[in-house]
């Protein structure tokens, strides 16, 4: 390793473990797993400029950019064995998961006209074709999807009222 790097390495390591463990507990990864990341990033390309200023503020920035991808992955990325809607395997996922459907059901049932008997036939675990739902409910096929979002929009009032929304991400303007 030339002269250098090792300045850079000195320079830059307690900046980057204190950014690193400022970013990482939102990204699902370690603040070592993101200090490596922004380390390779480092030695593939980082700033040529022998200004102090200019090598941390493309640190902060390879930092956050690394810990934005982290997110991403964390957010699209799937353990092997888990399927992302039920909580199997752990007590409270599963206890959380219940009490949503009850809730769920709950307000289903609370629902106006037919919208009770057509919400459940399409929470049906027999995952009914409209056809069939139209032809237990003895209405149309072609006024069911009409039905069908009036009923939805229904329900997500219900549930709006219900459940607090949540906050606005982001700036607001």
């Amino acid at each position: 390793m030339d002269l250098l790097k090792a300045d850079v390495f000195e320079e830059l390591g307690p900046l980057l473990s204190a950014e690193a463990a400022a970013e990482a507990p939102g990204t699902g990864v370690d603040a070592a797993d993101l200090e490596q990341a922004v380390w390779v990033r480092l030695l593939e390309g980082g700033p040529r400029e022998p200004d102090p200023d200019v090598r941390a503020r493309w640190l902060r920035r390879a930092v956050r950019a690394e810990a934005r991808l982290a997110r991403r992955r964390a957010r699209r990325e799937i353990p092997y064995g888990a399927t992302p809607a039920d909580g199997a395997g752990e007590p409270e996922g599963a206890l959380l998961h219940g009490e949503a459907n009850r809730a769920l059901r709950s307000a289903v049932a609370r629902l106006p006209g037919r919208c009770p008997e057509l919400m459940k036939a399409l929470l049906s675990p027999r995952d009914l074709t409209y056809r069939e739902i139209a032809g237990e409910l003895g209405i149309s096929q072609g006024s069911l999807g009409p039905v069908r979002s009036r009923c939805l929009g229904c329900l997500r009032r219900m549930l709006t009222a219900e459940v607090a929304a949540p906050g606005l991400r982001g700036k607001e303007r």
